[in-house]
């Protein structure tokens, strides 16, 4: 029994090998040119993404949410009621619409009010943690968690203290292992946590003089009275288990290299070569941490968007930025969203594309215009897969034209904080507001016009110069190694 279940852990943890592309990286504020806290990275989900801006929101005494997941999943789960928050805060997010057996919208972070960033990126377990993963299995997954965090987090410790309190009360639903990443104006976080059903996880803060690349998410070694060091958080049990299971001895080991005892020792190449790279270039400027994101080394057709944040205080938390490319920023620009931001242009927002279960139905009226828009996701979808087909060729001038136009953003945030500011100082908060939302959406359109003056461009020369191709084979691919990419051909 134990050989069956320990070949079925294996199984599990190669089916959730297709998802293994999400990453984020962490900049320390003694790196940075401007002295922010800098997080960015993207999630790797194969569906529909749209950005969306939710609400504050103030809830009933008894309210409560769903979390968990469905027997559909690879580890099959069932839902539970968990109490929600008397109050969940604004944030910005890139939803997306599948992951199997996991209820939509799913998210992997963003920003909120309190300047609070999240990413969310894959981090294996052992294989016989996946073995004896309870089936079925309850407890918030990892988008619950991501959710939950934006919703009530004010502090990227508070974050960690937050989904370690959950997972220590209702357990994880898990796909296999998984990480978060979190960061404020003054520190970040990384927290693991870990299959099998035993409510294992544990948290390193990052410091003013770290770099961290999360890819997969990973922890080495942390000391065996983490409970009581500030720089690390866990479940109780932590090391325990691991003694009762064989994995470590305390007698013979002075330190617990979470990796090597609880997770896979593999990293993902450029993970190593990328924090050494980013150390080398410091002091880091918000240019070039969104060239670090945009590496055609990690952002690929699999990456489902870009997203960017310079964490430092802002007068007030309206004016909180995320910087937000629409699919991979590999060949799509990042746009500047802040928190005060009332709705998100239609073109940017959900549509049926890659969206599961749309092609089972008609479209309704209300959601008629947004449908008829343009979908910037698949704008710059489309101009990924020409650009793509020969990179050696239209990759340099897609780059220089995007890294023109957001130079452009970049040199107007100045302005555009003057702007607000002064429309807040003089009582007109509503004008301020439509400003922010005006200025992003408009952007938002000028980043459309780019994509699609390029996408025309690059079509027509791709086919005088090289024609269409006949596709061969499968339409998809659900190999990790096997996707689009702007890698030039070795």
């Amino acid at each position: 029994m134990h050989a069956y279940k320990l070949i079925y852990g294996l199984l599990c943890w190669l089916i959730t090998l297709p998802a293994w592309s999400s990453y984020a990286i962490y900049i320390g504020k003694n790196l940075t040119a401007d002295g922010s806290v800098m997080i960015g990275g993207s999630g790797d989900e194969v569906s529909s993404h749209w950005l969306e801006v939710v609400p504050a929101v103030t809830h009933a005494k008894d309210a409560t949410i769903t979390v968990g997941v469905t027997d559909a999943a690879f580890m099959p789960g069932e839902f539970m009621e968990i109490p929600q928050a008397a109050e969940t805060y604004r944030y910005l997010t890139m939803n997306y619409s599948e992951y199997e057996g996991f209820p939509p919208p799913l998210t992997n972070g963003g920003l909120n009010e309190h300047n609070v960033a999240g990413r969310d990126v894959w981090s294996p377990s052992r294989p016989e943690l996946v073995a004896m993963t309870p089936n079925p299995q309850t407890g918030p997954q990892y988008s619950d968690l991501s959710r939950i965090a934006m919703e009530r987090a004010r502090t990227a410790r508070e974050a960690v203290e937050i989904i370690g309190e959950l997972i220590n009360e209702y357990g994880y639903s898990t796909y296999g292992g998984n990480s978060h990443m979190f960061a404020d104006e003054t520190e970040g976080w990384v927290l693991l946590n870990f299959a099998g059903g035993q409510g294992l996880w544990i948290a390193e803060r990052l410091g003013p003089d770290d770099i961290r690349m999360s890819y997969p998410g990973y922890i080495h070694e942390i000391p065996l009275d983490y409970a009581e060091h500030p720089d690390f958080m866990g479940s109780p049990n932590f090391i325990e288990f691991a003694t009762e299971q064989g994995w470590f001895d305390p007698e013979r080991e002075d330190a617990f290299n979470v990796t090597l005892v609880y997770g896979v020792d593999e990293e993902r190449y450029p993970r190593s070569a990328m924090e050494a790279e980013l150390r080398a270039a410091a002091p880091i400027d918000l240019r070039s941490m969104m060239q670090a994101v945009r590496d055609p080394r990690i952002s690929k057709d699999s990456t489902g968007y870009g997203q960017v944040a310079a964490l430092k205080s802002n007068s007030r938390p309206e004016m909180n930025l995320l910087w937000i490319a629409p699919t991979g920023s590999v060949t799509a620009p990042f746009i500047p969203y802040r928190i005060g931001v009332q709705r998100i242009a239609p073109q940017f927002g959900k549509h049926r594309y890659l969206t599961k279960g749309e092609d089972a139905g008609f479209i309704t009226e209300d959601w008629q215009i947004q449908e008829a828009t343009e979908f910037a996701g698949r704008t710059f979808k489309r101009l990924m897969y020409f650009t793509c087909d020969h990179p050696e060729k239209f990759l340099p001038e897609v780059t220089e034209a995007l890294v023109a136009f957001e130079g452009g953003l970049i040199h107007e945030q100045a302005t555009v904080v003057e702007t607000a500011e002064t429309l807040f100082d003089a009582g007109k908060a509503d004008l301020a507001l439509s400003y922010l939302t005006d200025y992003s959406a408009a952007r938002g359109a000028a980043a459309l016009k780019l994509g699609n003056a390029l996408l025309g461009s690059i079509e027509a020369r791709t086919k005088l110069l090289y024609g269409y191709r006949e596709p061969i084979g499968d339409v998809v691919s659900r190999l990790s190694y096997d996707r689009v990419d702007c890698l030039p051909a070795q």
